[in-house]
């Protein structure tokens, strides 16, 4: 095995961590929301009404986690919560008018990372870093 193959995983978790937590201090800056708040957040926008489950899903997360970030994004008043018209037990999910506001505070700081990242990586750097991203993140071993 490859010196580079021992060292995937531990750069990958370096940079994730290093990233979530300039991420996470850019958008509290901006626009109040965490980097995982603002992923739930854009999820709302794009599929208005889902419920916790069907956002657990699309996140990557466990119902647990989602059940307790819902919670903090409706006590900030971004989410609302409604009964769902046809599952006795489930809830739907929308973003409120604050929620939108966050979003589009938040637009600046996410363009100014792809352009920081951009400049560090170069275009095809950028688009290859993105495209070995999103099949990492779809990989089932």
């Amino acid at each position: 095995m490859a010196e580079s193959d021992q060292r995937l995983y531990f750069l990958l978790q370096r940079a994730a961590h290093r990233l979530r937590t300039d991420a996470d201090r850019r958008c509290l800056e901006a626009a109040g929301v965490t980097t995982a708040q603002l992923g739930a957040l854009f999820a709302l926008r794009d599929r208005p009404g889902i419920t916790q489950q069907e956002l657990a899903r699309t996140l990557g997360s466990g119902e647990s986690a989602i059940t307790s970030l819902v919670a903090r994004l409706t006590k900030a008043g971004l989410v609302t919560k409604d009964t769902h018209p046809a599952q006795y037990r489930a809830v739907v999910l929308r973003l409120t008018s604050a929620g939108e506001e966050s979003l589009a505070a938040a637009r600046p700081e996410i363009d100014r990372f792809n352009t920081e990242a951009r400049a560090l990586l170069g275009e095809e750097g950028f688009d290859g870093a993105v495209e070995a991203l999103r099949r990492l993140a779809l990989w089932e071993p």
